[in-house]
């Protein structure tokens, strides 16, 4: 029998390629001679890096850059030298995550340091880029990015704007001419499963400001900035699905790099080679920290259960934490859903014991099965 193993991290227990061994063990005891085919997955929000590193035989690229308010961070991202591909979570450079509260400054938040990235990639030799959006600090519309890479953003006097989105005001011309030349040949494919315009009641601005620290004012002053950059660049992509993911890093990617977006999972799944593993496959075994309804917003196993509908492999979803409508899922291709936690776990044991918790539940399923 052949089984594909196909888990998302399960976070802050075991990152994809810790759950597919723990899956493997499971597996193994029930049945010694099954064959296990490992493919780690994302959703191309947190441990996509790793998914695609992992299943592709890639490596861990860690280079300083600026965080979102210019302090240096290191930062972490993949590089598959045999496909020149480079992968990206653009909240290792700007995350939220990486701003203690009380420092957040949405009005200056600058997505310079995701532009540092991809121009370190390139000194590498990428020659494509998969670059997650979600988690974002920013909301300058991609503005730094753009200036990290070689673009001027200039107000009435030449002068270059100041770094974050609020700068945006008092843009007057944009000189593409110093944009990095090799560019001109990269693919740069977005993983983004926000659908937000990069202006309006929901877009970057709104939707995302206020998740941010951005007050009913910051929002209007922020939302005139990127109306301002959108009238400059005299945008075709303002109101493309995803030109609002990241505080508009889409916009800037779409618009001024060529830049095509479609779900993280789906670019994921492509991107590891998912379908062509689960050809001849018995089942395939997913899942994450949790699953319920909301899995059916573009969240891993939803998406591995697609693909599979394609080659009528049936699914098995594992998770720590099962919501009361995960059922939900067994209406959308799914066969199984399996907890791996008893009910009443602490949560801090259930994390420190979740390879064995996964394991188990494998090996019973099996068995079962």
């Amino acid at each position: 029998m052949k089984i594909v193993l196909a888990p998302d991290s399960f976070k802050e227990s075991m990152s994809a390629a810790q759950a597919i061994a723990a899956m493997r063990d499971g597996v193994r005891a029930a049945l010694p001679d099954a064959d296990c085919v490992g493919v780690p997955m994302a959703d191309g929000g947190e441990g996509t890096v790793d998914a695609v590193v992992d299943a592709l035989d890639g490596e861990r690229v860690t280079v300083e850059v600026a965080d979102a308010l210019g302090r240096p961070v290191p930062a972490t991202y993949g590089y598959v030298p045999g496909r020149r591909l480079a992968v990206i979570e653009m909240a290792a450079a700007a995350g939220l995550e990486l701003i203690p509260a009380d420092e957040r400054d949405v009005l200056c938040a600058s997505t310079f340091g995701v532009g540092q990235l991809m121009a370190h990639a390139l000194d590498r030799g990428a020659a494509e880029f998969l670059i997650g959006l979600g988690g974002s600090a920013t909301n300058d519309g991609g503005a730094g990015l753009l200036t990290a890479l070689g673009v001027e953003l200039l107000d009435g006097s030449d002068a270059p704007l100041p770094p974050g989105g609020g700068a945006l005001a008092d843009l007057h011309r944009i000189d593409t001419a110093g944009l990095d030349p090799r560019l001109a040949g990269v693919h740069i494919q977005l993983a983004c499963d926000v659908t937000a315009p990069l202006l309006g009641p929901a877009g970057a601005s709104a939707v995302f400001g206020p998740q941010k620290g951005a007050t009913p004012a910051d929002v209007a002053r922020l939302e005139a900035a990127l109306a301002r950059f959108a009238a400059v660049a005299d945008a075709a992509h303002a109101e493309t699905p995803g030109a609002g993911a990241a505080g508009g890093l889409g916009f800037a990617l779409l618009e001024f790099l060529g830049a095509t977006s479609r779900p993280g999972v789906e670019v994921v799944a492509e991107t590891v080679g998912l379908e062509q593993a689960l050809r001849g496959a018995a089942w395939v075994f997913t899942g994450e920290g949790g699953v319920d309804a909301q899995t059916l917003m573009g969240k891993t196993p939803f998406g591995v259960a697609q693909v599979a509908a394609r080659t009528g492999t049936r699914v098995a979803i594992f998770a720590g934490r099962v919501g009361p409508d995960a059922s939900v899922l067994l209406e959308h291709g799914v066969d199984e859903i399996v907890g791996i936690t008893a009910p009443g776990t602490p949560l801090a044991e259930a994390l420190r014991t979740g390879p064995q918790s996964l394991a188990r539940a494998v090996e019973n399923f099996l068995r079962r099965l």
